[in-house]
């Protein structure tokens, strides 16, 4: 029988058919007699397409998991669970069921800035316990105003003929 040899990534080598010789979960111990030990190398796929090593830290790790993101608006605060895998799209269909402002009507900075609504929220750095801030657009504000004056002149005002 013929003995495969693959590298892996600079940490040694790893000799197929010894029976397994496992120790630790993802961990195993080369063929030969030397102890060495080779750990699997785990990877994950971003929201952006790039194929990355993951990362094994205690507790929760960045981009996995549930954050509460407090979102502030002029007169209110509102804490808001969410996965941090999430957009800011998605945050905004979140706050219009509690704020009642269509998710077109709201704008949301973030560390000063305006953030997209195909943004990842863990890819910009939103952290459990974050604060969020939500305007209303002021476009479609003025529009709202512009509607309402144009819908009581139109009630109050009755229709004139001009004759010549």
């Amino acid at each position: 029988m013929m003995k495969l040899k693959s590298k892996r990534f600079g940490r040694g080598t790893f000799k197929f058919g010894n029976g397994g010789n496992s120790v630790k979960g993802g961990e195993k111990r080369c063929g030969n007699n030397d102890n060495t030990i080779i750990s699997e190398i785990k990877w994950e796929l971003r929201p952006g397409g790039m194929l990355v090593q993951k990362r094994e830290t205690s507790g929760s790790s960045v981009g996995e998991g549930m954050i509460t993101v407090r979102v502030s608006t002029v007169s209110e605060c509102h804490d808001v669970s969410i996965e941090s895998t999430s957009t800011f799209g998605e945050l905004k269909m979140i706050l219009s069921l509690i704020t009642s402002l269509e998710p077109r009507e709201q704008r949301l900075l973030f560390k000063g800035k305006e953030r997209e609504d195909d943004e990842y929220l863990h890819m910009v750095g939103v952290k459990d316990k974050d604060k969020v801030l939500l305007l209303e657009d002021p476009a479609i504000k003025e529009m709202k105003k512009l509607h309402r004056l144009a819908g009581t002149q139109q009630i109050g005002t009755p229709y004139c003929t001009i004759s010549v």
